[in-house]
């Protein structure tokens, strides 16, 4: 029987993973270890200085104490796992999205990364918020998704090659017949940092969310007949986007090194 870790970065608890445990329990072992509180935005952290507690809350379903969705991958593999190599990991369905540069502070991509860094074929998951699911998402589509990627993986392989992981979006309104393979597109930045006072007089800083907007990427003339994630989900199709972690300008070396 083939054998799934899966993750998030919103919390063991969060609607989103308990549907992804859900969509893929027909297809595998589901073990699930996540953070035990919502590590949002934490990127690709690791925690160094202090230890972390694994809980066991029923068989093969884990939280861990203060840890980051990389610490559960990570501690997973001599803790959990033992002898036993998941042919997956899946880290979702995270709720919101994860396009363009956002990817580079998502928790949820994070653990997909740490799953190839680990030597694991790994996926990232995320359903984009409209503007009525935010309070109640509905993971249907994401679900039936999942099940059908994961399914074609185990049937016909993957075609990513080592330290590539597949980043999903599913849109608010769409179906799994629009789907396209997309490149991370350029996201917009504001600041939009909220400052208050606390009863004591302290100055304190809450930052805000950025609403999601995006500009044309100039890329490869061979790419340009792909469109950017942001781009698909916002014309109601699904974006896969393939991700690597090596994160090298290659374009970039032969002109670096004349400049020098």
């Amino acid at each position: 029987m083939k054998t799934i870790l899966i993750t998030n970065d919103d919390g063991y608890d969060a609607e989103g993973i308990l549907a992804l445990r859900d969509a893929l329990r027909p297809l595998a072992k589901i073990i699930l270890v996540a953070p035990a509180s919502d590590k949002s935005a934490c990127s690709h952290s690791v925690t160094l200085n202090e230890p972390l507690k694994l809980v066991e809350i029923e068989k093969d379903f884990y939280k861990v104490i203060n840890g980051t969705p990389s610490d559960c991958i990570y501690i997973s593999k001599d803790s959990i796992l033992k002898d036993i190599k998941p042919d997956l990991v899946v880290s979702g369905i995270n709720k919101g999205s994860n396009m363009g540069e956002d990817i580079t502070y998502s928790g949820t991509v994070a653990g997909a990364i740490e799953g190839v860094l680990q030597g694991y074929p790994s996926i990232s998951i995320s359903q984009v918020l409209g503007e009525i699911n935010r309070v109640n998402t509905d993971y249907t589509l994401a679900k039936k998704y999942i099940y059908k990627v994961v399914k074609k993986i185990f049937e016909d392989g993957t075609p990513l090659k080592e330290r590539e992981i597949l980043n999903i979006n599913i849109p608010p309104n769409g179906d799994e017949s629009k789907v396209e393979v997309t490149y991370a597109g350029h996201r917009l930045y504001g600041n939009d940092t909220h400052i208050y006072h606390s009863p004591r007089g302290e100055k304190l800083y809450w930052l805000g969310l950025h609403p999601l907007e995006w500009k044309d990427r100039d890329i490869d003339e061979k790419y340009r007949g792909y469109r950017s994630d942001f781009d698909s989900i916002f014309d109601g199709y699904i974006s896969v986007t393939p991700i690597k972690v090596d994160l090298t300008a290659y374009e970039r070396i032969y002109s670096l090194k004349k400049w020098l």
